[in-house]
């Protein structure tokens, strides 16, 4: 079951698109249930209304499989660069201009943006819904998964199992490479990263080079958490047709005890 609204954003004074998948018994029992909160909202349960007509398709995979769990999907800010702005804690460095090719200014709204989860998002769903209000994550895809791994490290005692899904993090990778590092990650339980051997089409080096970054964040991230996992994915690109077809291992590995 999905419920969709807006919420207001005190942080950037604006409404956004909110959208909570329900268990399919959530109605008929008085159980409580983890909350996991993703972001670029509109492509993570279904294809209508999905940027490029292709979603992740998780409200389908957790009604067949059951699972016990709530996830809140914020949807993005299409506006300009907003998505970037957002998504991103600190301006973009010289690893992003150099890939990129030309001088950015983007980024540096992260910390705004989790503000606006942790402190008026969060408690308006554990007041809405039946919550464990000790079990909540993250997880997202890109540069969903750069503010993902900024919120584990900014928040570790909120979010306590985080997937980064072929995170962007070239964007930050300077400044985020210092903060994991200086960060105590003791109280997050799991953390999933990944990354496609094809993500960058037709750029096998700069393919490499981004798996190298982001095994580099890896790294330091399993030296401080028991229970990491990192997966290459084989021909993996850098879309939803094939971050679709790896969510369902995303999620059993995050919520094996479900």
């Amino acid at each position: 079951m999905l419920e969709k609204y807006h919420v207001y954003m005190s942080t950037f004074e604006q409404e956004r698109m909110i959208r909570v998948y329900l268990p399919v018994n959530y109605h008929g029992s008085n159980k409580h249930y983890p909350v996991l909160y993703m972001h670029d909202g509109q492509n993570v349960f279904e294809d209508e209304g999905a940027i490029k007509g292709v979603s992740l398709g998780l409200k389908d995979y957790l009604d067949e499989n059951k699972v016990e769990m709530i996830v809140v999907a914020i949807d993005l800010n299409p506006e300009g660069e907003e998505r970037i702005n957002e998504y991103c804690p600190w301006i973009n460095g010289a690893i992003a201009e150099r890939v990129i090719g030309h001088p950015v200014s983007a980024g540096g709204k992260g910390e705004q943006y989790l503000e606006f989860i942790v402190n008026e998002l969060k408690p308006l769903i554990h007041d809405k819904y039946r919550t464990l209000k000790g079990h909540t994550s993250m997880a997202g895809i890109s540069l969903g998964g750069l503010i993902s791994t900024y919120a584990a490290c900014r928040y570790p005692q909120i979010f306590k199992r985080i997937a980064a899904i072929s995170p962007g993090y070239y964007r930050n990778q300077e400044e985020l490479e210092v903060f994991v590092r200086d960060s105590d990650l003791s109280g997050v339980e799991k953390f999933y990263m990944d990354f496609g051997t094809h993500e960058v089409s037709g750029n096998k080096e700069l393919n490499n080079e981004f798996s190298d970054m982001i095994q580099s964040i890896y790294e330091i991230v399993s030296s401080k958490i028991a229970d990491t996992r990192y997966e290459t994915i084989q021909n993996g690109e850098h879309n939803y047709t094939s971050f679709k077809k790896r969510i369902g291992e995303v999620m059993s590995y995050l919520y094996s005890d479900l």
